[in-house]
């Protein structure tokens, strides 16, 4: 197989091992659409562990060697530039050899940044501390976000991440997050001694076509952004046929600002599990992937763990709850790729390819992960069909609005005096919830909602009712539920400017509109600086946003300019065109 190596260098015992155990019993085999073709040889059964053998060959030598991706390319029968090409498209694999002692992902995004993070960094390097600024790492509520990858310790840590965030009463506050901090995450009877596995059992009785019909009559939207109607997505699967069909959970949460998806998975994995099931039960799905980012170790431990315990229960596997119902679930680590929050990127990313996007049409539901018919919902989601199965649709409609029901899980940060997760029905406001969490930490400036991909709200928007109706008629929007507050001593255009820079950096570069735009609408924001844009630097950034918004493959580039937008519209940078 030598027209693999794109070197002549082996690898070493430790890393054959390690691959040789991945490939001899892989956690889940299936068939996929794609051949990837070699010579006289093809395989169409193991590229998708392509992305599980990178992350063994990191955690192995705390690097990538070209032996053991030479190694781990050939068992694979993938071309060696094409497992490079790969192995390059995400930030946490490292492909030259590190310097001794950890390496610090310290973040710099909006959130951390105003909560001391460049300070943090100056420390860590003034302390000889090999430090790495970081992208969001979904630690928002403890500022700053700390992850640390060992070498060659077969180990990655991070901070602890498992603080159970404050609640505030209100009328259905403790739905979601009624199990944070009393259940144990990781005990499946203490899960089931606090309601758990009664929703599956309740869906087996009904039915998957009843299941579903309550889906539609709850009227449950996603909750990763999108807000698509959840029951159209489970009986647009139902309704094909043939096998093999897939669920798929995105937790790739990588919008700054946003950490709900980790707290779900620290603190209560069999919910998403359990959901997952009754999604795969009910529409004749047989196995189930978990998507989850790099940088959740603890939450992906959890939910291992988890998993775990499910199978020997024989909640996970064959004859699930007595029935003759199959479901598999495996979980599928990211390494540091926000772009593949995105399904078709996820998909990619899955079945071993980079993480880039496909155009759409074709949807999920019909041609999804390896070209399969696949339901893709956030955990939070997820969450909410086990609310509806155990308390009935009218229960759940009981909280939120006609057009919004249920409650819905916001992360705050920034200046507020009680970060962290917080739930609350839909239609409160964004000054009860500010309340809620503590206030403003000093003069409140602006907020940022939905995240580096979200709009900035006034202090004369506080009264907004938090709905996606209500957002939608203001043109903003609700976004995966990330709530960031600056006051008066922060400058805006910095934060602009670090939320340009961190979509240029993770724009996949597939597309000319979102590649060309990021880096220009970057250069722009930098050519401000925190002086006043004058007329002609505002007309080029509304060209940019207008060419990415319109001409981009998928949401990244559509959205990377929302923040902008809506900073030019209420004077945030100095001048106002509205």
């Amino acid at each position: 197989m030598s027209d693999l190596k794109y070197t002549n260098s082996a690898p070493d015992s430790h890393e054959r091992d390690a691959i040789d155990a991945l490939v001899t019993d892989p956690p889940v085999r299936h068939e996929a659409e794609r051949w990837v073709v070699s010579g006289l040889n093809r395989t169409h059964d193991s590229r998708h562990l392509l992305l599980p053998g990178l992350h063994v060959l990191q955690n192995v030598k705390g690097w990538i060697s070209p032996g053991g991706l030479n190694y781990l390319a050939e068992t694979l029968q993938i071309p060696a530039a094409d497992a490079y090409g790969v192995a390059s498209f995400y930030e946490l694999f490292q492909l030259e050899e590190p310097e001794e002692g950890p390496l610090h992902h310290v973040c710099v995004d909006p959130a951390c940044a105003v909560n001391g993070s460049g300070s943090y960094i100056e420390e860590l390097r003034s302390n000889g501390n090999r430090v790495h600024e970081s992208p969001c790492l979904g630690q928002c509520e403890q500022p700053p976000g700390l992850f640390v990858q060992m070498k060659g310790d077969n180990n990655q840590d991070q901070t602890a991440t498992t603080n159970v965030s404050p609640q505030f009463n209100s009328s259905s506050s403790n739905r979601l997050l009624r199990r944070f901090g009393i259940n144990m995450p990781v005990n499946l009877k203490s899960y089931k001694d606090h309601g758990g596995y009664q929703a599956l059992k309740i869906a087996i009785e009904l039915g998957g076509a009843r299941v579903i019909e309550m889906l539609f009559e709850s009227g449950l939207t996603g909750r990763g952004g999108a807000a698509f109607p959840t029951g159209l997505k489970w009986q647009s699967v139902a309704d094909h046929q043939s096998a093999p069909k897939y669920v798929v959970a995105n937790a790739d949460e990588s919008e700054p600002g946003t950490f709900k998806d980790r707290m779900i998975l620290e603190n209560d994995p069999f919910a998403l599990i359990e959901a997952m099931t009754i999604a795969g039960l009910s529409t004749g799905c047989e196995k189930g992937w978990i998507y989850i980012r790099g940088e959740y170790t603890t939450a992906t431990q959890r939910l291992s763990e988890a998993i775990a315990e499910a199978y020997s229960a024989q909640l996970l596997g064959s004859r699930i709850q007595g029935t003759r119902a199959t479901f598999d679930l495996e979980i599928r680590q990211g390494a540091g790729a926000y772009i593949c929050g995105e399904e078709t990127s996820l998909f990619n990313s899955i079945e071993g390819f980079r993480g880039e996007p496909r155009s759409k049409p074709p949807y999920p539901t019909d041609k999804g992960l390896f070209g399969r018919p696949t339901i893709v919902n956030n955990p939070e989601t997820f969450l909410n069909v086990i609310e509806i199965l155990n308390n009935g649709v009218d229960y759940y409609r009981s909280a939120g609005t006609p057009d919004s029901p249920g409650t819905k899980l916001f992360c705050l940060s920034g200046h507020i005096g009680r970060p962290g997760l917080y739930e609350a029905d839909f239609g409160i406001t964004l000054r009860e919830l500010l309340s809620a969490a503590g206030g403003v930490d000093g003069v409140l400036q602006t907020v940022l909602l939905g995240g580096a991909a979200g709009c900035f709200v006034g202090p004369d928007q506080l009264d907004l009712p938090l709905t996606f109706e209500d957002t939608k008629a203001n043109d903003l929007t609700l976004g995966s539920g990330a709530v960031m507050v600056f006051s008066t001593n922060v400058k805006l255009p910095e934060v602009l400017g670090r939320l340009a820079q961190f979509f240029r950096d993770e724009s996949c570069g597939q597309c000319v509109p979102c590649r060309i735009g990021t880096v220009r609408q970057h250069e722009v924001l930098l050519q401000i600086g925190v002086d006043k844009p004058n007329k002609q630097q505002l007309s080029l950034l509304e060209d940019i946003d207008a060419v990415m918004t319109d001409a981009s493959i998928c949401g990244l580039g559509q959205t990377a300019a929302s923040a902008v937008r809506s900073a030019i519209a209420q004077g945030l940078l100095g001048e106002s065109r509205s």
